[in-house]
């Protein structure tokens, strides 16, 4: 099937106009963040527009300017503190009207699972997490 390549901003407006109608969205997203649990050109993401967001989910945000689908890792009253799992330092902050979705499944291949909290990753020691990470993305590049 060929793809169609458009610009992040014209497609993340259609995204958020589908989610803000409480319809539900496929897409597949890029970058290796989200590492181990998401591959880019693998995995697809099902987002959906919820009441409230908590801590564990993978959510979809727009915050300093550009799109972020990462993990929710803490809330401090109105800020939402996020971090890709595949990111051993650095995080984002956001409010709750800057969260567009959070997703409900992932699909890979032939088979959709809904994600877990990530209590387990999250709970390594940063040493561990950072050894299995250098190993994952030397085996990644080799797929």
């Amino acid at each position: 099937m060929p793809r169609l390549v458009i610009p992040t901003e014209t497609f993340m407006e259609e995204v958020r106009s589908l989610l803000s109608q409480g319809k539900e969205v496929s897409f597949t997203p890029k970058g290796y963040s989200m590492l181990p649990l998401l591959r880019t050109d693998r995995d697809s993401v099902i987002l959906k527009k919820l009441p409230g967001a908590e801590v564990g989910d993978i959510i979809l945000v727009r915050t300093e300017g550009r799109y972020v689908l990462h993990r929710l890792i803490s809330m401090e009253g109105d800020k939402l503190v996020l971090q890709g799992d595949g990111n051993l330092q650095g995080t984002e902050t956001c409010g709750p009207d800057d969260v567009l979705g959070t997703v409900i499944r992932i699909k890979r291949g032939r088979l959709g699972f809904k994600p877990g909290n990530g209590r387990f990753w999250r709970g390594l020691p940063y040493i561990v997490r950072r050894v299995i990470l250098a190993i994952y993305r030397r085996l990644y590049k080799t797929l």
